[in-house]
């Protein structure tokens, strides 16, 4: 056994021997018995760590899946029912909406199984089993070994076990890092391709408070949408197929009409993408300083345009939904954690805590031999890094969330291959036939002119010199660089592409070449490959190798300074704590849940963001709740907890201390966001939509009952 594996298990065993749990924490479900049971149950949980996690019988994890590529879901009934947020489902409402049928707008229910829309490329992954492969994949590591080769020697041995695991099966398996690559945990998955789209509330509900409510509390946001898995006729994943058939679960939620108080236990179940909660304070500091300020920037001007072009025309604001949703989502939040981190001294807790590592590794001979440069190694890494990392933060917000005109450009690399057959070719450019009515679906030219011309001089200004691109950095020069580019390019006009296209002979490759639209993505994306993406690379080995040292070293040098779980990355977790009130600040107190009266309160017919339907109104002010109100005779709309979430979690399902189905998480408070860097119990909280609020639409406002009844329903008799 290696040194470096040794003294993590040892680590880890600290760990596990401690009796006392902090409330934070994002728990690996196959280990809860080990590490979390107990106190689970102590603060009122009256399930077992088998009934959550089991590969002997179904569990809770068996109805908890990966909703697309980044949200969680979950199962509701035997019939394959899913649930999971509205801005979850927001691409695949977006994508079967138009002015004829503007389900963004009007929502959507089929009340039929043959109603239900399909959904291409859409699927949803279970976990059937995790198990841990750390042995296995680091016995033989030479310690001398550098990080490129190690990471080889990982992803050959990673590849052996999941060819194992699911030979002569049609499951899938990966090996994931955990610990920064201390702990390697392998992964079996189970995928469905047939997902059908089953409802949706208009987004007056299902976004109700839109982006001026986005990251607050408190919330009134009815954030659900519905789905359905398909399956063949044996139950297993199958392509979509007329002939498919509603997939029966290995467990589904029972769905609770009981309601909660403060103080009661809640769990969420899901997939959280990604947490730091271990960086050193010079990356904190960069965060702070560097990366969220100029990436705000980036969206507050994009933003900026798409809203008001949104406002101007209802079918831009179809068009753009979806990408506004995107680029607004994650903009809120870097605001909201830049805020948090300072008004909580985030750097100040971090250089407190590693001058108490520093002075405890220096008194200590082994561990000064060991780990004594390590946080003057950070700092001189980040020193280095630092241009290139805010190089790729900047590629990525001007190429991926800026002008489409290049991204689309860029398919066209296809055709450049001179070599490939006539069949290759004829089937390239049918491919490309399909991405450009898909692109231009939802483009308007004169949005993305726009963004063209205040978001590259932006671009360019957060950068060194050396890394401009240079055709880019030359062509704005140019007198009118928006109309040389847009009057001129092949890639504005849908026709023009599709003409272009039909006639199609192997020597056109010459006219995208010399195409501005062409030119300039190539120079990006160049640019970005061959003097940013090196230097990026030999920094990352490096901070690999300090990332998992330093894990190490917290663990080994300071076993009490906290528990010490992994950080997120999209697995299934399961994080715990209880509804609760709290306090952001002097003189504010915020209750734990919102009711149907906020709604009203915010009501504001001329704003898109707090019109409420009229039909809601009715049922509102008619106080027409039915069995969906709480024992006060409220409708609950949202609550929070103290649950440790980040994004992945949105859909998430919420639970009681009984394993049923009280909520779906969707949301942070404002206060939260610094939660992916540093958790502080007393502010952070989890939003969730109530689940007696979504059956209320469901059956109140949808009329669509056939839907609650596929449920099992927990009343308060029972």
């Amino acid at each position: 056994m290696s040194k470096l594996k040794s003294i993590f298990l040892i680590s880890f065993s600290l760990v596990v021997s401690q009796l006392v749990f902090a409330k934070e924490g994002m728990w690996l479900p196959f280990l809860l018995q080990q590490l979390n049971e107990g106190e689970m149950q102590s603060m009122g949980m009256k399930l077992s760590a088998d009934d959550i996690y089991s590969v002997n019988h179904s569990s809770l994890k068996d109805a908890v899946l990966i909703f697309g590529g980044g949200c969680t879901g979950e199962v509701i009934s035997d019939q394959g029912l899913v649930l999971t947020n509205h801005h979850c489902g927001y691409g695949q409402i977006q994508s079967h909406s138009s002015l004829d049928h503007d389900y963004l707008t009007n929502g959507f229910w089929a009340m039929s199984q043959n109603e239900e829309l399909p959904n291409p490329g859409l699927k949803v992954t279970f976990v059937i089993r995790m198990e841990d492969v750390t042995k296995q994949v680091t016995e033989g590591i030479p310690s001398d070994i550098g990080e490129k080769e190690r990471a080889e020697y990982i992803a050959n041995k990673s590849k052996l076990i999941t060819e194992e695991a699911v030979a002569e099966t049609h499951y899938d398996a990966e090996v994931r890092p955990f610990y920064h690559g201390n702990q390697f945990i392998l992964i079996v998955t189970e995928t469905y391709k047939d997902i059908r789209m089953v409802g949706a509330p208009p987004s007056s509900i299902g976004k109700f408070g839109f982006d001026t409510d986005n990251w607050v509390w408190p919330r009134h946001t009815g954030d659900f949408s519905m789905f359905r898995i398909y399956a063949g006729k044996d139950n297993k994943p199958a392509d979509y197929s007329p002939e498919n058939v509603p997939f029966t679960p290995r467990h589904h939620f029972p769905v609770s009409l009981k309601g909660y108080q403060e103080d009661d236990f809640t769990m969420v179940f899901g997939f959280p993408g990604r947490t730091e909660e271990y960086l050193p304070s010079v990356a904190v500091e960069y965060v702070l300083n560097e990366s969220n300020p100029a990436k705000i920037a980036m969206r507050d001007q994009s933003l900026a345009i798409i809203n008001k072009w949104m406002k101007s025309d209802p079918l831009i604001n179809i068009q753009y939904a979806s990408k506004q949703s995107r680029i607004s989502n994650a903009w809120k939040k870097w605001i909201g954690q830049s805020k948090g981190l300072k008004e909580n001294d985030a750097l100040e807790v971090k250089r407190a805590l590693e001058a108490d590592f520093q002075n405890k590794v220096d008194n200590n001979a082994d561990w000064k031999q060991k780990y004594g440069s390590i946080l003057a190694d950070y700092k001189s890494v980040y020193d280095e890094a630092a241009a290139y990392m805010l190089s790729r933060e900047m590629f990525i917000e001007y190429y991926y969330y800026g002008p489409e005109i290049f991204r689309f450009a860029s398919k066209f690399d296809v055709l450049m291959d001179k070599d490939q057959s006539d069949e290759d070719l004829t089937r390239n450019i049918e491919n490309l036939r399909k991405a450009t009515e898909a692109h231009f679906k939802n483009y308007q030219e004169a949005v993305d002119r726009e963004l063209f011309e205040q978001l590259s001089t932006l671009y360019l200004g957060q950068l060194d010199q050396i890394m401009h691109p240079r055709e880019l950095t030359l062509f704005l020069t140019r007198k009118d660089p928006v109309r040389a580019l847009y009057d001129k390019t092949l890639f504005a006009s849908k026709e023009a592409v599709l003409d272009f296209l039909d006639d199609f002979k192997r020597k056109d490759v010459k006219d995208i070449e010399k195409d501005w639209a062409y030119i300039i993505q190539k120079d990006i994306t160049n640019n970005y490959n061959e003097i940013v993406r090196p230097r990026l690379s030999e920094y990352g080995n490096q901070l690999d190798l300090l990332n998992r040292t330093y894990m190490q070293a917290l663990m080994e040098v300071m076993p009490d300074y906290k528990n010490y779980y992994p950080d997120a990355n999209f697995s299934l977790r399961v994080t715990y704590g209880k509804v609760k009130s709290y306090q952001p600040k002097n003189a504010v107190t915020y209750l734990p849940y919102t009711t149907t009266s906020g709604i009203i309160e915010k009501m504001d017919t001329t704003s898109y963001e707090y019109d409420v339907p009229e039909k809601l109104v009715d049922l509102i002010e008619t106080n027409d709740y039915g069995v969906y109100a709480d024992a006060d005779g409220t409708m609950h709309v949202c609550f929070i907890a103290t649950n440790h979430t980040t994004g992945g979690n949105s859909g998430s399902p919420a639970i009681n201390a009984n394993g049923e189905l009280i909520g779906l998480n969707f949301d942070r408070t404002w206060e939260s966001t610094m939660s992916d860097i540093m958790y502080d119990p007393n502010i952070c909280r989890n939003i969730m939509v109530d689940i007696r609020y979504v059956l209320f639409i469901i059956d109140k406002y949808a009329g669509a009952k056939h839907l609650v009844d596929e449920m099992t329903l927990i009343s308060e008799q029972q």
